[in-house]
């Protein structure tokens, strides 16, 4: 259970930085009230799961060699640090909630979808860490596992988009500056750790 909720805790790690879902999320909350705003990060999940489809298809059967594992530890190593990075460092640069038109939820939905699958970083970011969690996951457990422990991730990803919702349509009144430079900068300071913990298995792997 613990190894489960290690990876709900990745994937909130994973929404937490304060970017163009999360900002757009912000937005149709604010204007348009709490399904909106859950659509958006809905939409944005599924462009994830195609992303994480794409990686599993691609890269599992090559992940049981050593230079593959190391290779994907030092890739997802250096994504999360330099995200984390970014998140700490942008923290404090002003969300910009600009009111988007339109009442559809489908619209809602489809925004956030193309707001994530058209982002060049997603794949990589992806690439980065779902391979790595692969490569740990492979080596050490069987599919099903593989299976469970991605679930997790997600489950991490759809508490923090109901809680974006949450907050954006109800609690308008906490959605202040100091509020958004705390999420982003504690995000970032856990995908640093998460990102060292990669780095100590690459290192592992390639010395001993």
């Amino acid at each position: 259970m613990s190894v489960f909720l290690g990876y709900v805790f990745l994937g909130i790690s994973l929404a937490a930085p304060i970017g163009p879902v999360n900002a757009a999320q912000l937005t149709k909350g604010i204007y348009g009230g709490f399904w909106h705003a859950w659509l958006v990060g809905l939409g944005a999940m599924l462009a994830d799961a195609i992303l994480m489809l794409i990686v599993y298809l691609g890269v599992f059967h090559f992940l049981e060699t050593p230079f593959m594992q190391t290779l994907l530890w030092s890739f997802g190593c250096f994504v999360l640090i330099y995200t984390g990075v970014d998140s700490i460092l942008s923290a404090r640069k002003k969300v910009e909630m600009k009111f988007i038109k339109g009442n559809s939820l489908r619209k809602s939905f489809l925004y956030g979808f193309i707001l994530s699958i058209t982002n060049p970083l997603s794949l990589l970011f992806w690439l980065g860490i779902f391979g790595s969690v692969l490569a740990k996951t492979v080596s050490t457990y069987d599919l099903n596992h593989i299976i469970f422990y991605s679930a997790a991730i997600f489950v991490g990803l759809f508490v923090w988009d109901i809680t974006m919702a949450t907050i954006a349509s109800t609690f308008r009144r906490i959605l202040t500056s100091k509020l958004l430079v705390v999420i982003s900068a504690l995000s970032g300071v856990s995908l640093i750790g998460f990102g060292l913990y990669f780095g100590v298995q690459a290192v592992k792997l390639l010395f001993f």
